[in-house]
């Protein structure tokens, strides 16, 4: 009789709200963060077919500025890059978008191949081979907010106006940090409410599954590289794809598929991200200095922005 080939046990979905909430423990934050959590969830089927539709695209990366430091491949964490308020631009001009300031796994995803974090490309394939009638006329920015409150009664108003302008009859919406999966999940179910069917296409499981959403393409992949493999249009084609068919297909709300993709043979890389069990105390020490210069830049950003 052949010996069962099982996994290893660490090779499974991480667990991302377990995983950031020891993490700032440790750093120091008395109050761990309370994730957004429904029972009940919105959901609107597609009122005509693909082939009809104006598909839009929502983000969590940003513009880059080359004023605002180091955001292109190795960068740290940079609050400077951050940005506070939704945002628009032209899908008919190739966008450069960077995903330097929200808290992606640098060990392991690629930071060089936009395609990883935003599939504007095999967008416009399906719009090249008739599967998506068109793109709206504009992709739109979320910002990566820890305020639920602000998410649901400032930025998603903001950006369901923007759908409305464009004339969005769905939407493909791509996170990056764990707070961005939970922001984007917020939007989605806002969306949702609106009657404009979404699908969600990001790596951190269980924080969309808690907030609970319409539509969930997972795929096992690093923070920040949802979207596809680096340099991989095969990948690129098979993930959207997959967030068509949920579009057309899902019969009703909380439906999650998972791509067969791998990121890669072994999957040690899992161990890795925000897993306090693998620093040392001096490691601890120096993330500590580094958290607290975070948090003060992103608040005097945040105080400038406001007071504009």
């Amino acid at each position: 009789m052949t010996e069962p080939n099982f996994a290893p046990e660490h090779d499974r979905p991480v667990s991302y709200m377990e995983r950031t909430r020891s993490y700032y423990l440790a750093l120091g934050y008395s109050n761990p963060y309370t994730w957004a959590h429904f029972i009940d969830v919105p959901f609107n089927s597609l009122q005509k077919p693909l082939h009809q539709m104006t598909l839009g695209l929502i983000t969590t990366a940003v513009p880059y500025n080359p004023a605002k430091g180091e955001q292109g491949e190795g960068a740290p964490y940079n609050s400077y890059a951050k940005f506070y308020e939704p945002y628009a631009l032209p899908t008919s001009v190739d966008p450069d978008l960077r995903i330097a300031h929200v808290g992606i796994d640098r060990k392991h995803a690629d930071m060089v191949d936009m395609a990883c974090w935003f599939p504007i490309s095999a967008a416009r394939k399906s719009v090249a081979s008739k599967r998506i009638a068109k793109l709206a006329n504009r992709f739109y920015g979320l910002p990566t907010n820890r305020s639920q409150r602000q998410t649901l009664e400032i930025d998603a108003p903001l950006v369901l106006e923007m759908c409305q302008v464009d004339h969005v009859d769905a939407v493909i919406l791509i996170p990056n940090c764990p707070i961005c999966h939970q922001s984007i999940s917020l939007l989605a179910r806002y969306l949702e409410d609106a009657n404009i069917p979404t699908v969600i296409i990001g790596a951190a499981k269980d924080i969309v599954e808690y907030c609970g959403v319409p539509r969930f393409v997972f795929n096992d992949f690093p923070l920040g590289n949802a979207a596809a493999r680096p340099h991989d249009e095969d990948s690129q084609a098979i993930i959207f794809e997959l967030a068509l068919k949920l579009l057309e297909n899902a019969p009703g709300p909380r439906i999650t598929i998972q791509s067969n993709l791998r990121w890669s043979a072994d999957p040690l890389w899992k161990l890795d991200y925000m897993n306090i069990e693998r620093l040392s105390n001096d490691e601890l020490e120096k993330l500590k200095i580094e958290a607290e210069i975070s948090r003060v830049a992103a608040k005097e950003i945040r105080l400038k922005t406001v007071g504009r």
